[in-house]
């Protein structure tokens, strides 16, 4: 069995050199916008934080971790830091599989169809995408979050920053909480489902609701997910231990423990599947480990966008 704290030393290191928790070359990860015609201004500007980009290399990652979970040649594991942090990166952009990346990209592009749909304004600036560090300070390191965050913090104000739309939860919370209070900058931060105006016709369609951690317990923005799919005609469901009581999905421990996150998951997915209504997350993370464990899960960004078929 490895030790997770070499783990959190390696992702650490990763991110102090080269801004991403595996060193993969922000190019190789960041691609989805090219085809999207995006303004680089607009009323706020989009900040996705690369969650959803990052999370097919997360599940190459892990699936090769766990393989070293409980093998003999765990001890061994502590050496690949001395890898330069690139070129395992390159290595694992290499072995990742394209759908995958599709996939993660597509998330992305019907969220900016949904908030175009709805009228919104914004702007993005690739640029100043930056991963906000999050996993660190959720396993413990906060000396390197902080010193991340103040590197993300001070681009965003250095361009003029002041408003910002996210699209997952950690960055949300990372940007909107903890960056005030670590990295002394403070932005206007909103959901991007927060404000959207759809309508739409999906009368009869119950769906049943994950609410990710930071957006249930933390954020409190359950209500504006379902707000979201009421307006487009959708019934929602709440699973057992939902909104401020929500349950963890098992995502956040997979850096350091794949098999725990497994087994955490598995218990969500029994808890969420009693209704039996199509799940719907609104978290990459969540969307990935409920997945994993077997779950027939849409990612709220795809209901909202195929929504919009009959509004």
């Amino acid at each position: 069995m490895y030790e997770p704290k070499d783990i959190i030393a390696i992702l650490a290191n990763n991110v102090r050199k080269t801004m991403s928790p595996f060193g993969i070359p922000k190019s190789m990860v960041n691609g989805w916008w090219k085809e999207e015609s995006l303004p680089r201004n607009g009323e706020t500007l989009l900040v996705t934080g690369l969650m959803y980009q990052l999370v097919p290399f997360i599940e190459t990652a892990t699936t090769w971790l766990a393989r070293y979970e409980d093998a003999k040649w765990a001890e061994y594991l502590p050496y690949s830091r001395f890898v330069p942090p690139r070129l395992s990166g390159l290595g694992l952009a290499m072995i990742t599989p394209a759908e995958a990346k599709r996939k993660a990209a597509g998330h992305l592009k019907n969220i900016v169809k949904a908030m175009r749909a709805s009228g919104r304004r914004f702007g993005y600036q690739p640029e100043l995408d930056e991963y906000s560090g999050i996993l660190l300070y959720d396993l413990g390191d906060q000396e390197g979050f902080v010193r991340h965050a103040k590197r993300v913090a001070a681009r965003l104000k250095g361009a003029g920053v002041t408003s910002i739309v996210t699209v997952d939860p950690h960055t949300t919370y990372a940007l909107k909480v903890l960056y005030p209070k670590y990295a002394d900058a403070s932005f206007e931060v909103r959901a991007y489902f927060e404000d959207l105006n759809l309508s739409g016709a999906h009368a009869g369609e119950t769906l049943s609701i994950h609410d990710p951690c930071f957006y249930g317990r933390y954020l409190e923005l359950s209500g504006a997910s379902r707000k979201a799919l009421g307006n487009l005609g959708y019934a929602c469901a709440d699973a057992r231990r939902s909104g401020l009581f929500t349950s963890c999905c098992g995502g956040p421990a997979e850096s350091i423990s794949p098999k725990l996150a497994s087994r955490i998951g598995a218990k969500r997915v029994e808890a969420l599947g009693g209704s039996g209504e199509r799940i719907v997350t609104m978290c990459p993370i969540c969307l990935h480990n409920l997945e994993k464990a077997g779950a027939d899960v849409t990612d709220l960004s795809t209901v909202l966008a195929g929504g919009l078929k009959t509004a």
